[in-house]
């Protein structure tokens, strides 16, 4: 994303004059209606629609800016990079070696799979034993229940070994709790979560899903799971509060966390998650890797029942923990997460030789959503979540919402959209203002656009600071009886000053899409779920907002600010 010269204007005006103009941005628990008019008119009123131009990533000219009434600059893509860090290297069984070797394991497959069964059978009933009784969750397990969960502890050491990991090489050794109240790791496999429960028993910071697994639910139920909804803001707090809580308090096991929020390949590390690191405790950084030929053991983009049975049928599995030495974050960094999870995050990528990527827990949605629509490249859908959710507090669920207003487009097998169908599914006109619109987002101007663009460019006019406030007033230029409802009727009017030619099939379908609720007319609670959603459609509305004088109106409302 371009930065913005905070000391310069948005918007040059044509002559030496400057309308002296007070913005007020309003958060969404204090903005009221009656308060845009102050921001809002004495800006647009100034500008020309059909001027403004916006400029693609090499600096050069491009189609005018529809979203210039808005004092958007334009937006820019950043280039993509290459590594998908999700992606199994070995998600077939392929080669004359691995079926053989396949074919004479089964046997052994077998003598593992009862190992593995009979193993999880004796953890669960020691863990049940252990937990018998115990009610006073908020505080640490009592020294009599925690031996009692060696016998679950020796049993996850049984099914690592069902699983081929006969043997694991460890360099370096876990800190003392005392000194390392934190640990964090990569997460590759499934495989970790056993190890570390079998070496370190320590608290763990789960999803909430995982507490319904038959048998793990319960084991992991003993190891005083933080659990967290990662789409709930609260739930994310209340974790954060109890990792802190625990963390300094040397009577709890240590917490580990694994920030990146979800399994990778272990190619690549991708961004971290906050909650371990804004505590502001010594963290001991731990690596696994999983060298491999053959079989790449890591839970990417596979599904867990294949890659079950392909370590079943190995003969020997290979893994490597390193304890790394401790990360003491400084006195800036005890205030600032951000800085220490990314020092955090570069000994951790020095350390595994992998380089860092800004994918999330969201580009892994995207994927499965582009996969389970059966998309011929899923993998392009991934636009490094991590940094489009730092520059316009997108969040993955949005992004999701976005992929399938674009898949609804019918990308080529490229995952390329073509202006019929952008205009076809956003309900627009073919007209100057709607190839406007298509130009703003096709910033390398090839006459189609891709996904990350469509994002970058609806995120990036969603987040406009006089976005809310020119969806308020396009609302009222609508509702022109003032009943909080805009008719069929009424949205034609307005829409005739965008276009001209406007037949009633065309009025129809953008009636529709504003009618969310499919109730025969737009209330404003429509209108503005619509928007949100489309937040590229508010164009239409600029040719009447320009028009129309509400400079006056809005006099008063500056007046009282000032």
């Amino acid at each position: 994303m371009m930065e913005l010269d905070m000391t310069s204007p948005l918007l040059s005006s044509p002559s030496s004059y400057q309308p002296q103009t007070v913005l007020t941005v309003y958060d969404d628990q204090d903005y009221e209606p009656s308060n845009l008019q102050s921001s809002l008119p004495t800006t647009i009123l100034h500008q020309n629609h059909n001027h403004g131009r916006t400029h693609n990533e090499n600096g050069h000219h491009s189609s005018p800016n529809p979203y210039e009434f808005l004092r958007s600059g334009g937006f820019s893509v950043p280039a993509s990079t290459t590594v998908d860090p999700f992606r199994n290297e070995t998600p077939f069984i392929s080669g004359i070696y691995e079926v053989i070797k396949i074919v004479l394991c089964l046997p052994i497959a077998l003598a593992r799979l009862v190992l593995f069964g009979a193993s999880l059978v004796v953890g669960y009933m020691a863990t049940k034993v252990a937990l018998a009784g115990w009610r006073d969750k908020q505080n640490p397990m009592p020294k009599w229940r925690c031996r009692l969960m060696w016998v679950t502890r020796v049993c996850a050491r049984f099914i690592l070994f069902s699983f081929g990991y006969h043997w694991i090489r460890r360099k370096g050794k876990p800190a003392p709790r005392e000194i390392a109240p934190v640990v964090v790791s990569n997460h590759v496999s499934y495989i970790e979560p056993i190890f570390y429960f079998y070496e370190l028993f320590p608290t763990i910071v789960a999803s909430e899903s995982h507490d319904s697994i038959p048998f793990v639910g319960t084991i992991i139920r003993a190891m005083q799971v933080i659990y967290v909804n990662r789409f709930s803001p609260t739930s994310r707090k209340n974790a954060v509060n109890e990792i802190k809580r625990r963390a300094s308090c040397n009577v709890f096991p240590r917490v580990l966390l694994f920030p990146e929020g979800t399994t990778t390949n272990g190619k690549a590390l991708i961004s971290f998650q906050l909650g371990a690191f804004i505590a502001g405790h010594p963290i001991q950084p731990i690596i696994v890797r999983y060298p491999h030929v053959h079989f790449d053991q890591s839970w990417g983009f596979i599904s867990l029942p294949k890659l079950m049975f392909r370590m079943f049928t190995q003969f020997h599995n290979f893994m490597e923990v390193e304890y790394l030495p401790l990360i003491m974050p400084s006195d800036h960094q005890k205030q600032n997460a951000v800085r220490f999870a990314e020092r955090t995050g570069r000994a951790m990528a020095s350390a595994l030789n992998v380089v860092q990527t800004s994918h999330s827990y969201g580009d892994l949605m995207l994927l499965m959503k582009a996969a389970q629509l059966q998309q011929d490249k899923p993998w392009s859908y991934m636009v490094e979540m991590a940094r489009i959710e730092s520059l316009y507090h997108i969040s993955s669920l949005e992004a999701v919402d976005f992929l399938d207003k674009f898949l609804s487009m019918n990308p080529d097998p490229s995952g390329c959209v073509k202006p019929h169908d952008f205009l076809r599914v956003l309900q627009l006109k073919a007209c100057t203002l709607s190839e406007e619109i298509f130009g703003f987002l096709d910033v390398e101007k090839n006459g189609s656009i891709t996904f990350k663009q469509f994002l970058f460019g609806s995120a990036h006019v969603l987040k406009l600071p006089l976005f809310r406030q020119a969806c308020e007033l396009a609302f009222a230029e609508c509702d022109t009886d003032g009943d909080n409802f805009c008719t069929k009727k009424e949205l034609a009017d307005v829409l005739r000053h965008t276009f001209r030619e406007l037949d009633d099939d065309e009025v129809q379908g953008l009636f529709n899409l504003f009618d969310t609720d499919n109730d025969g007319r737009i209330s404003r609670d429509d209108f503005f779920y619509c928007l949100r959603k489309n937040p590229l459609v508010i164009a239409i509305f600029s040719p009447r907002l320009l028009r129309k004088n509400l400079s006056k109106a809005g006099d008063k409302m500056l007046d009282d600010i000032v």
